[in-house]
């Protein structure tokens, strides 16, 4: 089972064509803002990025790109396990579809895989991002300041848990 099907999305697993629409998410500043790296200046810098997210073992993530219509608009998903990240395309942000993708893959990734909770890692800044894992269940469990150092400056973090749903 290498996709998941919800009402509007098709989530994959990465395939080296991703490129150029992976592309277009990463060197977009705007999706980039609190995301682990700046954007990325050339396409090079993504491929290396996919071929990292290709190479990831089956054992060790959960890790899709988000179709919408036919057309790769982000990625969404465990890159490593337990730890939750996501990216959209700006032009598809506010219209519910991350939630609508990281509900499913959380879901599966239960299902899958004997792990007690799920951990994110968020900016502060990024209140959109923070509103969401609340939405999905996530609980702060502690801030730190100056955890990542990117582009020339510190940013920090709110580490968020979701623990496995009992029954």
């Amino acid at each position: 089972m290498d996709e998941i099907l919800t009402p509007r999305l098709r989530l994959r697993r990465a395939r080296m064509d991703d490129l150029e629409a992976m592309h277009s998410v990463l060197s977009d500043s705007r999706a980039t803002r609190y995301w682990s790296t700046p954007p990325h200046p050339d396409l090079e810098t993504t491929r290396l990025w996919l071929e990292s997210m290709l190479a990831s073992p089956a054992e060790l993530s959960e890790d899709f790109v988000v179709d919408l219509q036919g057309r790769v608009i982000g990625k969404a998903g465990f890159y490593r396990l337990p730890e939750i990240g996501y990216i959209l395309h700006p032009d598809h942000w506010g219209r519910g579809l991350a939630y609508e993708a990281l509900s499913a893959i959380i879901e599966r990734t239960f299902s899958r895989f004997e792990i007690p909770a799920l951990t994110a890692d968020c900016d502060p800044r990024n209140t959109a991002s923070h509103r969401l894992l609340e939405k999905l269940g996530f609980r702060e469990v502690r801030r730190e300041k100056n955890t990542w150092f990117i582009a020339g400056e510190w940013c920090d973090s709110i580490y968020l848990e979701l623990r496995r749903p009992e029954g």
